[in-house]
């Protein structure tokens, strides 16, 4: 079962074949062959299956048991192959760079067999499909011109492919044992990590804009010690602003204290 992410992948690198650079063309057409995946999607149709005598197809990611009268009803991966195959097939640069081979040719004209009148009615441009692969049929395409191609080779990605080929399962169990799932441990230390970096005197040094007295409003260079959260330009303000503060302080102060004593037990090494 194949998630429909990968079709839809697969049909946005086909829509915008035309706009991609000159080495990913090459590469979707030759080196990956795109048009005889896609061939070979439609004749598999992994989407579909008979469960039970009832015919069952994924779609939105899920099963659902397909009622009699919609069993010729083109689904939406259906749809999203034969819109990627039109444009691999029918696209004049495709055309032009792909290497029509016997093999290749034997495969696209597989295609015939399930452009049914029912499939055109549902989607008529196949029309021009059809017509294009019964001309295929009947004639030698020209070979394409080799053309001098400069890429970057990502030597690094190969390499690590190399090394760890077929070891991706036994990586991937790594992964889930080690990296994403942390132990009690690795929690608390990754949150006192968090609580440190996000620290309000590491925060405020980042605003450009100079504290103001929240008396006056004027610049400020002192700050209540106490929740220092409010600041103050002298000592006359922080005294007339007490009264309203009072209460506020208090609640700032003691959650700041009960923060810091969880942050001193958990980063105590434990004996």
């Amino acid at each position: 079962k194949m998630p429909s992410s990968i079709y839809l992948l697969l049909l946005f690198f086909a829509i915008l074949v035309v706009s991609l650079p000159v080495s990913a063309v090459t590469r979707m057409l030759n080196t990956h062959n795109f048009p005889c995946l896609l061939v070979q999607l439609v004749e598999h149709c992994p989407w579909s299956c008979y469960e039970e005598g009832k015919l069952k197809k994924y779609e939105n990611g899920a099963w659902y048991v397909v009622p009699p009268e919609d069993h010729i009803k083109m689904t939406k991966l259906d749809g999203q192959v034969w819109i990627a195959l039109y444009n691999l097939i029918l696209s004049a640069e495709c055309q032009r760079k792909y290497n029509l081979d016997n093999f290749n040719k034997s495969q696209l004209l597989k295609l015939r067999a399930f452009l049914t009148d029912v499939v055109i009615d549902q989607f008529p441009n196949l029309l021009e499909m059809q017509r294009f692969l019964s001309h295929l049929a009947v004639t030698d395409p020209v070979p394409p011109k080799k053309e001098l191609i400069l890429e970057q080779v990502p030597v690094i990605w190969d390499h690590v492919v190399r090394e760890n080929s077929g070891k991706w399962q036994a990586i991937a169990k790594h992964q889930v044992n080690n990296m994403f799932s942390p132990s009690e441990e690795e929690l608390r230390s990754q949150a006192c990590r968090w609580a440190q970096t996000y620290n309000l005197d590491v925060i405020e040094a980042l605003i450009p804009d100079k504290p103001k007295c929240a008396v006056c409003g004027s610049g400020a260079a002192k700050r209540c010690s106490r929740c220092r959260n409010e600041w103050y330009c002298r000592r006359e303000c922080q005294v007339q602003h007490w009264q309203k503060h009072k209460k506020a302080c208090n609640l700032m102060a003691d959650a700041l204290k009960k923060i810091e004593d969880d942050i001193k037990m958990q980063t105590k090494p434990t004996e």
